[in-house]
């Protein structure tokens, strides 16, 4: 049976026909939906939403120990979390089967850097898969698990965007049920002491022989040859963009299994087409390759060096040919992404852009969406944690310095328990100053609304003990009269408290507690929050046209000739409201 999938949905298929029994993941674009795929399986696969990627891989390394195949997912800036155990996972090797799905994100649609995580399995000396098609992610998926039990070593999944996220058909097969692999006692191969290394890292040396003997003859590095002027070698989504611009002119090198690259299969092909062209997304990977081998070829000194490739872009550094553009898509208009109308973070933000002298570290989520106008109140951003740690050295120095720049830091509850929990220890054993703003919108938000730790329920839907942030908080070191629960949506509330907090000379903590508006809410959430459907409306009559309810930057409300809120999009947060300074602005039930 053939079925219409995405590349995430096709590597949770090809998980559960491989005998996978145990998944774990963080969410993040563009991997998400493959755990959130997996929970289909749920009867014959254990998966869940680990608080961080390092916590994920380190749980799909426990049940491989045990004996189990096993998977950790995650998005491409997530394996720099996780690095630390895949390094010396590369060491130990397996028991059962265990592959790790990086999903880069060329173009950077939804993240902050654009790196290539093929880099990963040269450093961390792991075999390296790179599909190019929904298919593939799921053969690869099946590959990955057999190739890792073979040659005793955790397996990349690199995976992009497109490949995640385009669809294609698939062909389902039934489930090969696998035992677990019995446990034994092997302290000389799992426990990385640096006597038990030394061996270890001699092995690791002749697996990667062993690999890259098995790469030269492997079925998924396949050459076509139509000719031998032209010559193309290529991999993942890439592959698919130069077999469309070079047609059946050209000869392909088509590379399934990335590392070890298989460099004798490459210099047979090589030697037999006049002109080569690597194509390929990103870093010079394959190309540096072969130019470290003395084999010439045409790479990066015309494909671009970042962003996503496509064919037209192909296409021009190629062959000089610009494909024709539709007038309508000329002249389209991208509209910059916004917090949603009613999203509780905008209550925050506006409070927040009242205050002078404050610097405002902040992290990656929806929320980061507060550093676009009009509110533009958070000033930095770097990776998941980072703003109560870079605050935390922001504050510390200005104090030092005798400046009168107070910081507060602004991080979301999931992000929170991500890797915000050391950087509070940090603030509190550390003797720190400034203000600590959780956003607790009682979800993962901005990749789809995943569960959390905070949220009371796990991934397959069982109920879950609920972290309690202000007990965590305390537990860290925050003083009780230090730890404040704002509604967000309460402009005064949320000024207040904020007030309190910056006059104070020690570890304060502001705790936004409100749902996200996309959320499907919870009978628990029905109980705690005043959830009834609501809107608000502008009274022409009295509104002055101050745009003072324009500059909290809800898309529900439009200006100009006059100042009106779209009914379909309003949700009746009432932030507009409460920043009416002529008592414009009413709400309907």
């Amino acid at each position: 049976m053939k079925q219409l999938m995405t590349g995430n949905e096709a590597v949770a298929r090809g998980a559960y026909e491989a005998g996978l029994a145990f998944a774990s993941a963080y969410p993040g674009t563009p991997s998400t939906e493959i755990l959130e795929n997996m929970v289909q399986y749920k009867e014959d696969i254990y998966c869940e939403w680990a608080p961080n990627e390092k916590v994920a891989l380190e749980a799909a390394i426990g049940a491989s120990v045990a004996g189990a195949r096993a998977m950790a997912a995650m998005k491409h800036v997530g394996v720099n979390v996780a690095a630390d155990p895949l390094f010396t996972f590369a060491y130990t090797g397996v028991t059962g089967g265990c592959v790790l799905i990086s999903a880069d994100d060329p173009g950077m649609h939804s993240s902050q850097n654009e790196q290539d995580n093929r880099n990963y399995a040269t450093a961390a000396r792991v075999l390296m898969l790179e599909p190019s098609d929904s298919q593939e992610a799921k053969d690869y998926m099946k590959l990955g698990l057999e190739l890792s039990e073979q040659f005793d070593t955790p397996v990349l999944l690199r995976m992009t965007t497109r490949v995640c996220h385009s669809k294609g058909l698939v062909t389902l097969e039934d489930r090969a049920e696998k035992d677990l692999i019995p446990y034994e006692h092997n302290i000389k191969k799992y426990v990385a002491t640096p006597a038990n290394g030394k061996v270890l890292r001699r092995k690791l040396i002749d697996r990667l022989k062993r690999m890259e003997e098995y790469s030269n003859r492997a079925l998924i590095n396949k050459a076509e040859y139509n000719g031998t002027k032209i010559g193309v070698i290529s991999a993942g989504v890439a592959y698919q963009y130069a077999r469309e611009v070079f047609g059946e002119e050209a000869s392909y090198l088509k590379l399934g299994m990335t590392y070890p690259m298989p460099m004798d299969l490459i210099k047979e092909f090589a030697g037999k087409v006049e002109k080569l062209y690597v194509i390929e997304e990103m870093d010079p990977y394959m190309e540096n390759h072969l130019k470290m081998a003395g084999i010439p070829c045409i790479g990066k000194e015309i494909i671009p060096e970042m962003d996503e490739l496509n064919t037209d872009i192909v296409r021009q550094a190629v062959f000089g040919i610009t494909g024709e553009t539709i007038k309508a898509e000329q002249e389209a208009v991208m509209r910059p992404p916004t917090l949603c109308a009613g999203c509780p973070h905008r209550g925050i933000y506006y409070a927040l852009s009242k205050k002078k002298n404050l610097i405002v570290t902040g992290d990656i989520g929806c929320y980061t969406l507060g550093s676009a106008p009009p509110l533009s109140s958070m000033h930095t951003c770097f990776c998941m944690g980072a703003s109560i740690s870079s605050g935390h050295g922001a504050a510390t120095v200005l104090k030092r310095a005798g400046s009168d720049l107070r910081v507060a830091s602004i991080i979301g509850d999931s992000t929170f328990f991500h890797s915000g929990i050391t950087s509070l220890m940090d603030v509190v054993y550390n003797r720190g100053t400034h203000v600590t703003l959780i956003l607790d919108n009682r979800i993962t938000a901005m990749t789809g609304h995943q569960e959390n730790p905070g949220t009371g329920y796990t991934l397959m839907g069982k109920k879950a003990v609920e972290v309690d942030i202000p007990m965590l908080c305390k537990a860290i070191g925050i003083k009780s009269e230090n730890i404040y629960i704002i509604n967000p949506l309460d402009l005064k509330e949320s000024g207040d408290a904020l007030d309190d907090a910056l006059a104070k000379d020690e570890p304060t903590v502001l705790i936004a507690k409100w749902p996200c508006i996309l959320k499907k809410f919870t009978e628990e959430d029905k109980k705690q929050f005043d959830l009834t459907p609501k809107s608000c409306e502008i009274d022409q009559e009295k509104c002055k046209k101050c745009k003072a309810c324009v500059k909290t930057g809800c898309p529900a409300i439009f200006s100009g000739d006059s100042i009106t809120i779209n009914k379909e999009a309003c949700t009746g947060c009432s932030v507009c409201k409460q920043v009416c300074p002529f008592d414009a602005i009413k709400e309907v039930k």
